[in-house]
């Protein structure tokens, strides 16, 4: 009898030591995706004022870092953990009385220096690691011209 009780202590303390490992494993598989905002971008008009666009002369696009990480993806040696995108807006965050009427938006980024502009609506894919980004937005009104005044139109980044 002394020995099946040994037996039933040993297996209890192999079971509870082996769901104090199992505990942290939920954790280990989720990742961080940080979005750091650089800098902000600058749309300027075309000369027929029918288009406001970081693109256009004058114009700055907006830059942010993603930092994605997850150790799920480093132990399986998977490239592609992470996406990002940059939808563009549905309207201006603020315009003048009429800015915002008859007016479509196109957003494009750039990730890691490259010149090829993804629609921003399409996710790309990134690895572990930092990754630079720029972000372009386009305003086109599609009668008239932009009446003067401040416009300010805000792309979400976001890493999925």
């Amino acid at each position: 009898m002394a020995r099946k009780r040994r037996r039933n202590s040993r297996t209890l303390l192999t079971m509870a030591a082996l769901a104090g490992f199992c505990l942290p494993a939920p954790a280990a598989i989720i990742g961080t995706c940080t979005i750091m905002v650089g800098s902000s971008g600058t749309m300027t008009a075309n000369p027929a004022i029918s288009i406001l666009g970081s693109k256009q002369a004058g114009g700055s696009s907006a830059s942010v870092t993603i930092v994605a990480s997850s150790l799920l993806c480093t132990l399986l040696n998977l490239l592609d953990c992470y996406s990002v995108s940059a939808p563009a807006p549905a309207a201006f965050s603020s315009a003048p009385s009429g800015g915002g009427t008859n007016v479509s938006f196109a957003s494009v980024f750039r990730l890691d220096g490259s010149a090829v502009d993804i629609n921003g609506s399409v996710p790309q894919r990134v690895t572990n690691g930092t990754h630079a980004m720029q972000i372009d937005l386009t305003a086109t009104k599609s009668s008239g011209v932009f009446p003067a005044g401040s416009y300010q139109g805000t792309v979400t980044v976001r890493c999925e």
